[in-house]
This record gives C-alpha cells, sequence and structure tokens, in this order.
C-alpha cells in the first residue's frame, strides 16, 4: 500500500475530479483543493493538456498532496502519466495489462470495476484500491455483496454518481473512499468557488464520519 496515500484517506477518504481543468490555472484549483482539506487530487486524461497539468501539480504540491490521473486507458499514457511526476492512475475499467504497468512504474492503480469477476482480476494483478465506476447505478448494497468475498486488504472507492451528503450509507456498506467530481469542480469555476465547493464537501464527508 501507498502509505501517503493511506494516509491522506484517513484524513479525508476523497480523491477531488478535477475532469476539465487546464495547466494554467491548475496549480491554483489545486492549491485550493488541498487548503480545503482534500490532499488527493486527479486530472482526467479527457482534460486539455493532462500531462502537462499532473506535471504542474506535481512539482507544485507533490510534497503535500498525492497527484495523478484518471480515466487512463492505455500502457504508453500510464508511462506519461508516471513521467509527469503522477503517483496514482485511476482507470473506468479494469484492465490487467495497464494495472500490471502501472505498479511496475511506481504508481498506485485505482482501477474501475463493476463485477465480482472485474475486482477480483484487478486485485490478483496487484491493485488494492479497487474503484466501484459508476458506483451511483449499482448502488451502497453492491459494495456490501462484493466486499464479503473480497480479501480483508481490498479498499473498495465509490465514484460515479455519489454525492458527499450520502457517504455514510457508503461507508456503512464498506466503501474506504470516494471519488468527487463536479461537486468540487466544474470548468469555469475560480478558485474561490472551487475553495468553497471542496470545503462543503469536506464538512459532509466528516459529518458521516462522526
Amino acid at each position: 500500500m501507498n502509505q501517503r496515500l493511506e494516509q491522506a484517506f484517513s484524513d479525508m477518504p476523497v480523491v477531488a475530479i478535477i475532469r476539465g481543468v487546464t495547466p494554467d490555472e491548475v496549480v491554483e484549483i489545486g492549491t485550493s483543493i488541498a487548503g480545503a482539506g482534500v490532499t488527493v487530487i486527479e486530472v482526467p486524461l479527457n482534460s486539455p493538456q493532462p500531462f502537462d497539468s499532473i506535471e504542474r501539480l506535481a512539482t507544485a504540491l507533490g510534497d503535500s498532496c498525492v497527484i495523478g490521473c484518471g480515466t487512463l486507458l492505455n500502457e504508453e499514457d500510464a508511462e506519461r502519466v508516471a513521467n509527469a511526476g503522477g503517483q496514482i492512475a485511476v482507470t473506468p475499467n479494469t484492465n490487467t495489462q495497464v494495472i500490471t504497468r502501472c505498479i511496475e512504474l511506481g504508481m498506485t492503480p485505482m482501477p474501475g470495476w463493476a463485477t465480482p469477476s472485474e475486482a477480483f482480476a484487478a486485485y490478483h494483478a496487484g491493485a488494492r484500491y479497487l474503484k466501484l465506476f459508476p458506483a451511483g447505478t449499482y448502488g451502497a448494497g453492491h459494495i456490501k455483496a462484493v466486499k464479503a468475498v473480497l480479501p480483508a486488504d481490498a479498499q473498495i472507492l465509490a465514484v460515479g454518481g455519489v454525492s458527499a451528503a450520502v457517504t455514510r450509507e457508503w461507508m456503512a456498506a464498506g466503501a474506504a473512499g470516494f471519488g468527487i467530481g463536479s461537486e468540487i469542480y466544474k470548468p469555469g469555476m475560480s478558485a474561490q468557488q472551487v475553495s468553497q465547493s471542496t470545503q462543503k464537501v469536506v464538512d459532509a464527508v466528516r459529518a458521516t464520519q462522526q
């Protein structure tokens, strides 16, 4: 397990997904997110110039945050993310070759899964953070059922259609963390708006942890 990632999730179990962010604004946006208490940040690769954004974020915030990519689909892009300083690699699907390559590159893979077969395939390929996606389609009960048969060190993340306001239900089902996008950042938002939106997410998640 990635100790920095474990510590970050212990403090606040949220991955901020900043889809659509541009390189010119990414450091200011990332700094606002980190300042509000979320220190795991993902730049989806279908954002403008994502590798540039990841490199800028990793340079500016890599000492205090865990930076990486989302929407990773192939091994070539995994190499580009690693070269840019990415530490985590989030995928929408289960591709064991991509998982293996991410581990070889020193990154922590967070592969997407939907079925128990996909979850086990990802686990046996070396992934320990397993992203149920889209979680909103499957529901918290899906996590509870699959987690009952997964190895104990498999950490389930709920991503896609999961609001910060209902994280208590997901945590009760066994979710270890969440990926949250539009509640935190939408293209065009100012750094101040992102700080405020992130703070709302942090407050909502902390309320469910009590």
